[in-house]
């Protein structure tokens, strides 16, 4: 073989193999959610019910949920009966629009929210097995696939740093290792701080 020469791999092609990659990781994700159902036998959707909930300390109309989760309305209002049923979620009148409910965590529902932020075990060690630099470049490469898709509407819109209106990319050129700069915090950063979802996003 000439040195130089790029050498044939058998199997999908580079894009597949990466997506084939992500979908085995999202199973990962998947399974350690029905494994983490804890004492109020919590479904995936309702734990995600609650930790968007948890996210945000204004009390959320029940459409803000189905867009956020890229759900249906029928099955959010399965899951969102659930988690009041359990005494997890509140629900009152919205004081803007009588003929609308909001939804509030409880207590309890807060407590719960808390558990679920625990991230189990075995995703913190195969998390905690990347470099530096590895982690670095999978934060910047999921958050360049988010916003592509963002915009082909194929998923909700996330709180990111990169659709953010305190992003500013590449303002520190002269600094390799913290490029960015965020204008909330007023600090420059770099990819390995990038954030997927970040309570102080405002869009840009």
């Amino acid at each position: 073989m000439d040195v130089g020469q790029p050498v044939e791999v058998p199997g999908p092609p580079r894009d597949e193999q990466l997506l084939a990659g992500l979908a085995r990781l999202g199973q990962a994700v998947r399974m350690s959610a029905w494994r983490n159902a804890g004492p109020h036998g919590l479904t995936p959707l309702q734990a995600d019910i609650l930790t968007f909930l948890a996210g945000d300390d204004r009390p959320r109309r029940q459409g803000e949920v189905v867009a956020a989760l890229a759900s249906t309305a029928p099955t959010v209002s399965d899951a969102m009966r659930a988690l009041t049923g359990k005494g997890l979620v509140g629900k009152a009148r919205d004081a803007a629009d009588a003929r609308a409910f909001v939804l509030t965590l409880t207590d309890a529902g807060r407590q719960e929210a808390a558990r679920l932020s625990v991230v189990p075990e075995p995703l913190r060690a195969a998390v905690a097995a990347l470099d530096p630099g590895d982690l670095a470049a999978m934060l910047r490469g999921a958050a360049t696939m988010m916003r592509e898709l963002q915009e082909r509407r194929a998923i909700p819109i996330s709180r990111m740093c990169v659709t953010c209106r305190f992003y500013r990319p590449d303002a520190h050129p002269e600094d390799p290792g913290q490029p960015h700069h965020c204008m909330f915090v007023d600090a420059p950063f770099g990819d390995g701080e990038l954030r997927l979802d970040c309570p102080d996003h405002e869009p840009a």
